[in-house]
């Protein structure tokens, strides 16, 4: 029988995002990481922006992806405990991964104990008082009148158009490279607040393409996750203490 004993954290992978390499060549490197944890996982964690556009409707699926989809309902199939954040790229996930593929959808602020250890796990999109222009334009986003519109009114064919030429022009206006502003960086402030307000171990979130690993008010540790489009960084917990790993195999 197999030890599953770890688990497994990643982020701003951005399937279908194309300029750096051809996207189904990410999207099979990320395949074969999950291969690598299914090894020896008990849960893995998806922290947000794994798509670079999903947008679900009622009987309609988005083309391409079908290796990362067949295999998180593998790794479902086979026990391994599986959770999904939204991130502000994919903010339109409903129930179709929950249904199809047999993982959980977070789409606030998760915290959970795993060995004893306790853990805030979010995206990073949008947290506290910080972002507030990015807050306001996520709450049109998650609109149910804006949405019904969005579904209702524009082909398939032109939504999924609009939304990765949306998608492409935020990554690319930005530059793929990220740098860690430090103190100044929303994430960090809002961890420092929230590490005052919780007992947490450990503060994980993804969004900003770039590893990080920073020493926390009350004992804590907040990690960034790093991408997959330049780094393929991945955060692995052991049962004791949680580490940034580059997946290279």
């Amino acid at each position: 029988m197999q030890n599953r004993s770890k688990v497994y954290f990643a982020s701003d992978v951005h399937l279908g995002l194309p300029g750096v390499e051809l996207p189904l060549e990410r999207e099979k490197r990320f395949v074969r990481w999950l291969d690598m944890a299914k090894e020896d996982a008990k849960a893995i964690y998806l922290l947000g922006d794994i798509f670079d556009f999903w947008y679900e409707y009622k009987k309609v699926v988005p083309r391409g992806f079908t290796r990362f989809l067949g295999k998180l309902s593998e790794l479902a199939d086979a026990g391994i405990e599986l959770h999904f954040f939204t991130g502000n790229h994919d903010i339109w996930a409903f129930d179709y991964l929950e249904q199809e593929c047999g993982v959980r959808i977070h789409r606030e602020p998760y915290v959970t104990r795993i060995d004893g250890k306790v853990f805030f796990l979010h995206h990073g999109d949008g947290l506290g008082k910080y972002d507030r222009k990015y807050k306001a334009l996520k709450m049109l986003f998650t609109s149910k009148i804006a949405q019904f519109l969005f579904s209702n009114l524009v082909h398939p064919n032109w939504a999924l158009w609009f939304g990765h030429k949306w998608s492409y022009s935020s990554r690319y206006s930005k530059g793929i490279a990220e740098t860690y502003r430090g103190e100044k960086e929303f994430i960090y402030q809002f961890a420092v607040e929230e590490s005052f307000k919780g007992n947490y171990d450990f503060m994980i979130f993804g969004h900003r393409h770039t590893p990080v690993e920073v020493e926390l008010p009350n004992d804590a540790k907040m990690f960034i996750l790093g991408d997959w489009i330049t780094s393929s960084i991945y955060a692995v917990f052991d049962g004791e203490k949680v580490e940034l790993v580059k997946f290279d195999r």
